[in-house]
């Protein structure tokens, strides 16, 4: 794809010489090309550069705002066309895990995006390379302003590619006993065994819906809706491993290693 001969934005001051020869190396390393640089140039520029040094420049909120959306529906589609034997549920699982901070984070960590973000004075001194949130929110920027550079179809092709593996692990997880993933978390962390309990029941004889919650480690979470007790208490395990995977890093990690069997994961935050 040829790129635009151009190295400034109408909408913000010059990109210097070794600015462009960055993002330049970026896209030749992440293997995204953009027609229009400056595009990616603002979406690898956070908050904090622009609010100390450049007020005319722009920032990646804007772009990490449609990201978002943009990253959702290429995931939705991809989960629905490579996975037909899922049921709903299991794909809202599978893309509530993918689009988490702590997913996105991973997957700028696996672009190199660190190395080329402008960030301000304080955020650089206090790390901010390597925080979650900011790296997550410029992977969801990068997307949106691809989006915009090339199309949803590309953009979808782009997103498939980087997730490929994440989702192929989660294929393999995603019919896991997560009350048993839960139990072993629990176990590995040292803490109290999950304690489920039936807080409703309604409909008739033939078709009960039971509402179950569980505590751990002090935490109440639920109630979640099943067809049965034991499916109740599925969902409100699953629950519970969708908001503490959500929840930090560290967390995160050692569930993934509960739901891998134990197996080290490579990837560091």
């Amino acid at each position: 794809m040829k790129q635009k001969d151009r190295s400034w934005s109408s909408d913000g001051p010059e990109i210097s010489p070794s600015r462009y020869s960055a993002l330049l190396n970026f896209q030749n390393a992440a293997g995204i090309s953009f027609r229009d640089i400056t595009l990616l140039d603002i979406a690898l520029t956070h908050s904090s550069s622009v609010n100390e040094n450049s007020p005319n420049r722009q920032d990646n909120e804007r772009l990490e705002f449609l990201g978002d959306s943009v990253l959702s529906l290429c995931i939705s589609h991809i989960l629905y066309e490579n996975l037909p034997d899922k049921n709903e549920g299991e794909l809202a699982h599978m893309k509530n895990v993918l689009v988490s901070e702590t997913s996105l984070a991973l997957i700028a960590i696996s672009l190199g995006i660190g190395e080329f973000l402008i960030l301000g004075k304080g955020e650089e001194m206090s790390g901010g390379r390597r925080k979650p949130a900011i790296l997550a929110d410029a992977a969801e920027a990068l997307l949106g302003a691809y989006y915009i550079d090339s199309g949803i179809q590309s953009t979808k092709d782009i997103v498939s590619r980087i997730f490929k593996s994440k989702i192929e692990e989660l294929r393999k997880t995603s019919s896991k006993d997560f009350k048993s993933i839960i139990q072993e978390y629990a176990q590995k962390r040292g803490i109290e065994i999950p304690c489920y309990r039936v807080t409703k029941v309604e409909g008739p004889e033939h078709a009960r819906h039971f509402f179950v919650s569980c505590v751990i480690d002090g935490e109440t979470f639920g109630p979640m809706e099943g067809m049965s007790k034991k499916e109740g208490e599925q969902r409100v395990a699953q629950h519970i491993f969708e908001v503490l995977h959500k929840r930090n890093a560290e967390t995160a990690r050692l569930l993934d290693i509960v739901t891998k069997g134990g197996a080290e994961i490579d990837e560091e935050i």
